[in-house]
């Protein structure tokens, strides 16, 4: 098994296309691995790490549907084997006491979901010079 560059997390089946097409944009050797749910993305988690196999970043939606965005964080920075990881939380909201709570569990980043294409790969350009090059 081989690790994706980039582990997205988001239950917007929409969002997910676009961020997958930003992605490729952006650079075509990037791989993705998107799923859909919290429990979804600790199975995929737990496979990987079976594997020796890390992601370069983690994109966890805030508001995922059954285990919330700050559940997922919780329960990744509970595994050693990803502490390095860096986790970039993806959200509709851009409220502080979100923001300030995500980084004190350990998120890297708390990031407002871009408006627009455009937008997302500007986004994942600077999410993938700053955590996807060697």
């Amino acid at each position: 098994m081989t690790s994706p560059d980039i582990f997205h997390v988001d239950d917007d089946p929409d969002f997910a296309f676009f961020m997958e097409n930003a992605v490729r944009e952006v650079d075509k050797k990037l791989t993705i691995k998107i799923v859909t749910n919290g429990k979804e993305a600790l199975q995929y988690l737990k496979l990987l790490e079976s594997s020796n196999c890390r992601p370069r970043v983690i994109l966890l939606d805030y508001n995922l549907p059954g285990l919330s965005g700050v559940d997922v964080l919780v329960k990744i920075r509970e595994i050693r084997f990803l502490a390095n990881v860096p986790v970039i939380i993806l959200s509709t909201s851009d409220n502080p006491e979100h923001k300030e709570n995500t980084r004190l569990l350990g998120a890297e980043s708390f990031q407002t979901k871009p408006m627009g294409y455009k937008a997302l790969v500007d986004k994942i350009k600077i999410i993938c010079d700053a955590w996807c090059t060697d």
